[in-house]
């Protein structure tokens, strides 16, 4: 069932959000040649601690998963695509990093992600990043009252088309709310025109998760949760939390 948030709800998520967007900005800061992975779980959990908040990624046990998860990021790193479990090794120059952080403040969540190259980069990684950030704005754009669920799916599809990039076929968005995924999915593919309806109050976070390789194949480590691709192609990860409101879409996940 998909719940309409009041206008003071809203304000209450944007308060999860902000918590997620600090630990995101400070692993960000953080993040350099050298560092070991479990670092930046151990910065999240130092933010969500002194916010008040509690992490929603922790213990989270999915149907697909084995086990509950076992840190308060994710961390993937090349070509992981997702759900990447921080290790102690270390980042390595050039290496593709995506973080995706999810938190509980007075019962509402947050949810965000973002991907950086620590060290030199590569043009190509600096462009698979460009193109999945424009596809989240696209996305957010076509968040307004009257449209359709399926117009924020192609919208994120057809940077993904413009570029080349894969897609992961069965992972998307989601409904945000009292629980960090809620109803309903949010394709990163669909028709315009067609889905739900697009009402204030709605709110949903929206995460292109974009493949350098075309056929977005992907395949689980043994851990059962990270998500590589096949080909070995690295990967970028971008994800807010918004808001559909009579005025158009609000950003929930940033400062």
């Amino acid at each position: 069932m998909v719940e309409l948030k009041t206008p003071g709800e809203i304000d209450a998520m944007r308060e999860a959000g902000r918590v997620v967007a600090r630990a995101l900005a400070r692993i960000a800061e953080h993040a350099a040649v050298g560092v070991r992975v479990t670092e930046l779980d151990d910065i999240a959990a130092t933010v969500i601690a002194e916010a008040g908040a509690t992490p929603a990624f922790l213990g989270y046990h999915p149907a697909f998963a084995p086990t509950p998860y076992p840190a308060v990021v994710c961390v993937s790193v090349n070509d992981a695509v997702v759900h990447g479990i921080p290790g102690r090794d270390r980042l390595a120059d050039g290496d593709l990093v995506s973080v995706d952080c999810g938190a509980y403040l007075d019962g509402w969540a947050g949810d965000s992600a973002v991907s950086f190259v620590v060290g030199t980069p590569r043009p190509r990684d600096l462009e698979l990043i460009g193109a999945a950030e424009r596809a989240l704005a696209a996305g957010i754009a076509a968040a307004v009252p009257g449209g359709r669920m399926g117009d924020i799916g192609h919208a994120v599809a057809a940077e993904a088309e413009r570029g080349g990039y894969g897609m992961l076929a069965d992972f998307g968005g989601h409904g945000i709310g009292r629980r960090m995924h809620e109803d309903p999915h949010v394709a990163n593919r669909g028709r315009p025109g067609r889905g739900l309806v697009l009402r204030p109050g709605l709110t949903i976070a929206i995460e292109p998760m974009f493949t350098a390789g075309g056929d977005g194949r992907y395949r689980a480590a043994a851990d059962g949760w990270t998500l590589h691709t096949v080909d070995g192609s690295r990967a970028a990860h971008a994800e807010h939390s918004i808001a559909v409101t009579a005025d158009g879409p609000v950003i929930l996940t940033r400062l």
